[in-house]
């Protein structure tokens, strides 16, 4: 389990959940805009439209699931790791509620390119809060301790809940490419600017 002190906790807490919430909403911009989603989103889509569960359930089912795989990995949770697999699922779920129907063009791909960047946005407030990795990371860092590469890891892990999803029904388009090739340069650009340092 990933400690801090309950005072450094309660500090990180705010970025943490605000990123947990952005993140979800840039999920659901991208459901709405319907102009392809980002792998892992590519594979609740489809378990949604499979069980008649909403995307953020399906978001918050599948994060505990893969939570379990911590357990023969011995990777260490955090506060973060457990909020993560509760927060965006509500969010994309709320958020998408609140959207308007997106039925013109522009303003569908106006959204499919927001989304990531406020994924990305969320990442760099939560992974900077520093206060655990999210479960699906978790698993991708776990595999790299065992001598899988990360980029390895990231790539096989995405790829097989791609296909998956696209079996179940879940939807590909320029959304998916933007996703994937800008991900992690935007994740990386606002990591350096939210990361928290520890106070002494």
């Amino acid at each position: 389990m990933i400690l801090l002190g309950w005072r450094e906790t309660l500090r990180r807490l705010p970025a943490l959940l605000f990123g947990l919430y952005i993140f979800g909403a840039g999920i659901s911009l991208m459901v709405e805009a319907g102009l392809g989603l980002g792998p892992w989103d590519v594979f609740h889509q489809g378990v949604a439209r499979i069980t008649g569960m909403s995307i953020g359930r399906v978001i918050n089912v599948t994060g505990f699931v893969v939570l379990l795989g911590f357990i023969p990995m011995r990777e260490k949770l955090g506060l973060g790791t457990i909020l993560n697999a509760i927060v965006i699922g509500v969010s994309a779920d709320f958020t998408s509620d609140l959207l308007p129907a997106f039925e013109a063009f522009p303003i569908r791909a106006l959204a499919m390119v927001a989304g990531p960047v406020l994924i990305a946005l969320g990442s760099g407030f939560y992974i900077g809060a520093g206060l655990g990795p999210g479960p699906r990371d978790g698993i991708m860092t776990g595999l790299a301790k065992r001598g899988i590469d990360v980029w390895k890891a990231r790539f096989g892990i995405e790829f097989v809940v791609l296909l998956a999803g696209l079996a179940m029904g879940g939807s590909i388009g320029f959304g998916t490419v933007w996703f994937t090739l800008g991900i992690g340069p935007m994740v990386q650009f606002f990591l350096k600017h939210f990361t928290m340092a520890d106070r002494t």
